[in-house]
């Protein structure tokens, strides 16, 4: 039965009951009427309420908060440089795992030490020498090893077996082993570095972790700056082929910009971000949230076309857009905010930074847009074009055609696509995220392994309580095939002397504070199953001698525990992404269908796009892998919220769900278009500008996805509408008319069926005036609470109208002696 009819017979019903209640009066119906205009009066109060919004105030007090936001905009900017930027990952590791019990108690006794590697090239072993002696003097650097530990060099050549100091000298060729007295990031370091630079001119290779650690942070701070630059100009050029106005895109941009700087400058309350976020954060702000200020401009220039002047078109418009905003930002604001819960707390970095940003377009579009927006509205209007996009009227009908095909091929490859994303290689540790391939410090770190191998450093400490002991494991590490070098105090030590004889300077880099510490070379890079294999022998070896007292660290050991933490830390965020974003969009629609029919298209764009390097054959950064699978959830899923709500609203008018359908691509399209185009292009700019390997896969990964994001929802969802559409076309408001409907045709049928009853007691009794007051009196003591009959619980309404049923069916003569008796005792109390 439709709810127009339902209506019509309630409409009936009604004026049947009102006619009885001029014969027959119970004693809930002053109730009911008292509580209908409560809730009447409220309505009215309410929509006075909204007429003075939030809108309202505004726009009326644009200039003030305008000024305001300037402020707070040149604030912020001001603060951006004092935000510190981390480029160490080990930081990021959980207090609790090996490694980094490990660094934090190397940083406490001996201080944790950046390591580097030197080659020398066309130099004889004397001037190799006098190299090693320049660099150990120069401040920062704590020892530099190399094979005049075990060999006079300045001894005669024919006394030098060069075949056993060829791990550290060939072909003329020398290399050498750095460590420095601070990090890997220390400015300290990065200076000493500098002067070793300058110090062997074009004459060497300089590379390892902290040479790499100041190559990114020195590259990466420019190219970033270059990305942006292009990114702006690509994207007002997209702006200008996608709008109607040569000047919206000055807008948009101005808007998004002063979100960016403040995102940027609040960042200074987190202390310190990781040079991931620092990077890539404001170029997907700008990506993701463009489309808050066209939601705006489009909602004003309609209210402007049906007649209102500027003011109350903004404020209509504004204030009809607030709503959307907001739902399409929370979508996005959840796949960011998700990355928190890793344990590995760059995520908590990134989430808070990048959901931050989000808050600060949408507060920007809300607050400032609007005052731009009175400012610029009639140079907009001057600078007004004919559109440059097509109708898209003809390619919406070859998509409908062609979507039902496109999602039985999904449906066949998900199986195949959605296993294939998860075999994939990947790179967990620091030295995934270094320089790439075509810089000069990745070529030269494969010039160094060509010529001498890896070299891949170890650090151990462990207590220093027996000096037999340390030196028999020296030993025994020493002859592993694998090993390349062991150093420890024996290096520095003629056998037979006391630990005396050196100076203090000399001992307290190996024996400090009641520890020892020895530095292990093994010939493997940093990461590879090799590397875990042998660093896990090595550290086997150890706390066999020192079980429950040793700690070992260095690249590879907290790459391993990296792998252990990042694993679990992608289950639980992709989880509560997928959780969170389905219950918004559950809400926003009032329909648990809703979200799945959104879902299935990004998901399935996400499991490609993570399947190409699996097919491709190549690595993939895991933390790149886990940050963009939610970053794509979150940032995509709108295409398919758009092609919904399009859906919906030509579906109200559209009898035919196949001609809506049509109608809904042809309208969701250059929307989706616009953003995805941006979302590809800001993607695959840093993919192609950025020399660091986390940085450029995440862009491309971001770029990637956008492309099967925007064509998934295009192909796939007029096909899940159409197959959904019984379940997703009735609105909430009507559901809830409905029930309403229904709820009050109980009750007015179980009144009915009261009213019957009381009737029939009338008639037995056999007087009009009487029957009147008896059925008034009978009302009271049959069912006091029937006047408080709960409106919103359809289920005991049907409860009682079975028991309303049962009763008018069955009046018997003891019942109408009890209500005589009633009356009686009523008329008697009425002479008193």
């Amino acid at each position: 039965m439709s709810l127009f009819k339902k209506k019509t017979q309630d409409t009936a019903r009604e004026a049947s009951v009102k006619q009885a209640r001029n014969e027959i009066h119970l004693p809930e119906d002053e109730a009911i009427e008292a509580h209908k205009k409560k809730r009447e009066a409220k309505k009215a109060r309410k929509q006075e309420y909204k007429h003075g919004n939030l809108a309202d105030f505004i726009v009326d007090h644009n200039k003030g908060i305008r000024n305001l936001i300037i402020l707070l905009v040149v604030f912020f900017g001001l603060c951006y440089p004092l935000v510190s930027v981390n480029y160490d990952l080990t930081k990021y590791l959980p207090n609790d795992v090996d490694s980094k019990i490990a660094i934090n108690k190397m940083r406490d006794v001996f201080g944790y030490p950046g390591t580097g590697r030197l080659m020398l090239k066309d130099v004889t072993l004397y001037e190799a020498k006098q190299y090693k002696n320049e660099i150990e003097a120069i401040d920062g650097v704590d020892q530099v090893i190399w094979c005049d530990l075990t060999t006079q060099v300045y001894g005669s050549s024919e006394f030098i077996n060069y075949d056993d100091i060829d791990d550290y000298y060939k072909d003329n060729n020398a290399v050498m082993d750095i460590t420095f007295e601070e990090g890997d990031t220390s400015k300290r370091t990065h200076k000493a570095i500098q002067e070793i630079d300058d110090l062997i001119g074009d004459r060497g290779y300089l590379v390892g972790m902290s040479p790499t650690n100041k190559f990114i942070e020195e590259n990466v701070k420019k190219e970033m700056q270059q990305v942006m630059g292009i990114v702006v100009v690509l994207i007002f050029i997209i702006l200008l082929f996608t709008t109607t106005s040569w000047f919206e895109p000055v807008l948009f941009l101005t808007i998004i910009g002063c979100a960016i700087v403040l995102n940027k400058g609040t960042n200074i309350f987190l202390g310190e971000i990781s040079y991931i976020t620092n990077n890539i954060s404001d170029i997907l702000q700008l990506a993701t949230s463009m489309d808050y200020a066209v939601f705006l401009l489009h909602a004003y220039e309609r209210q402007r076309e049906q007649g209102l002047e500027k003011v109350a078109a903004l404020k209509q418009g504004l204030m009809s857009t607030i709503t959307t905003i907001l739902a399409s930002s929370l979508t996005t604001f959840f796949g960011f905010i998700v990355l928190v819960f890793m344990r590995f707390s760059i995520g908590w970095d990134m989430g808070i930074a990048m959901a931050k940003g989000i808050i600060c377009s949408l507060l920007m579009v809300i607050f400032l847009m609007p005052s731009l927006l009175l400012s610029w509205s009639d140079r907009i209007d001057r600078m007004k074009h004919k559109p440059f996009l097509p109708k898209f009227h003809r390619f919406s009908i070859a998509v409908n055609k062609l979507s039902p095909i496109i999602l039985v091929a999904a449906l066949v490859v998900a199986g195949p696509i959605y296993f294939a994303q998860g075999m994939n290689k990947f790179m967990y540790g620091p030295d995934a995220t270094g320089a790439g391939p075509g810089t000069s410090m990745y070529e030269n770190s494969a010039a160094i392994d060509e010529e001498f191998g890896r070299s891949n450093l170890l650090v151990a400490i462990f207590p220093d309580t027996d000096r037999l002991k340390e030196k028999e494991l020296c030993d025994k590490l020493e002859d592993l095939p694998y090993v390349k070098n062991v150093t420890g105090m024996e290096a520095y030590l003629p056998e037979g002397l006391p630990e005396s004889f050196l100076p203090s300077s000399v001992t307290e880099l190996f024996h400090k504070d009641g520890y020892a510490r020895l530095l292990i070379y093994i010939r493997t890079k940093p990461e590879s199953t090799t590397a875990f294999k042998y660093s896990d022998e090595v550290s086997d070896i150890i706390k066999s001698y020192y079980p429950g007292e040793a700690y070992i660290t260095g690249n590879t050991p907290t790459t391993q525990d990296m792998e252990t933490v990042l694993i679990p830390d992608y289950n639980l965020v992709n989880g509560l992404a997928m959780i969170c974003i389905f219950i918004v969009v559950a809400i926003s629609f009032h329909s648990v269908v809703m979200p799945i029919i959104a879902m299935i298209p990004i998901m399935m764009a996400i499991y490609v796009n993570m399947a190409f390097p699996y097919f491709a054959g190549r690595e993939l950064i895991f933390i790149a892998y886990a940050v963009v699978s939610c970053v794509q959830l979150g940032s995509t899923i709108d295409y398919a919220i758009s092609s919904t709500e399009n859906y919906l609203q030509t579906r109200a008018v559209e009898p035919d769900k196949r001609k809506a359908a049509i109608r809904a691509t042809q309208l969701s399209f250059p929307s989706i278009l616009t953003s995805g185009v941006i979302l590809i292009v800001c993607g695959y700019v840093i993919s192609f500008m950025s020399s660091i390997p986390a940085i450029s896969q995440v862009g491309h990964l971001v770029g990637r996805g956008a492309i099967f994001s925007v064509t998934f929802v295009t192909l796939l969802m007029p096909c899940l509408l159409q197959l959904a559409d019984r379940f997703i076309t009735v609105p909430a408001a009507t559901k809830r008319a409905r029930r309403r409907a229904a709820i009050n045709e109980t009750i007015l049928g179980l009144r009915e069926r009261r009213r019957a009853r009381h009737q029939r007691v009338k008639e037995l009794l056999g007087g009009h005036g009487t029957a009147t007051s008896e059925a008034n009196v009978s009302t009271a003591k049959i069912d006091t609470s029937a006047g408080s009959i709960d409106q919103g619980t359809a289920s005991e309404a049907n409860v009682s109208t079975a028991k309303g049923d049962t009763s008018a069916g069955s009046i018997t003569k003891d019942e109408v002696k009890e209500t005589a008796s009633e009356n009686s005792d009523h008329e008697a109390s009425s002479e008193k």
